[in-house]
């Protein structure tokens, strides 16, 4: 059962949402390596806006995956892609249906 979360809101650079959106994309590939990440959506809020929202067992899951390829790989291409710094919110899961 997942427990923990992250709530990520993405804002692209005007130019480069399409930039964005293959990012994210492409990390699922890396999202699916990561074996403490069972639950992983990259998001389309709106034109410019993106998400990420992953889930975790526990804590040190979600630590894992913060100093993960991912998280590095998304602060290693910010400044080019990324109006402002992502927005990362810790949460707590309340409830989830997840269907294997």
């Amino acid at each position: 059962m997942v427990k923990v979360a992250l709530l990520v809101r993405l804002q692209a650079k005007p130019g480069k949402e399409n930039a964005v959106a293959s990012f994210l994309e492409n990390a699922l590939d890396l999202a699916n390596q990561e074996t403490t990440t069972p639950v992983w959506f990259a998001l389309c809020l709106g034109p410019s806006t993106f998400g990420i929202f992953d889930a975790f067992a526990d804590e040190a899951g979600r630590a894992a995956h913060l100093a993960g390829p991912i998280a590095a790989a998304l602060m290693a291409n910010a400044s080019d892609l990324l109006a402002e710094a992502p927005q990362i919110e810790h949460v707590d899961v309340l409830a989830a249906k997840l269907s294997h």
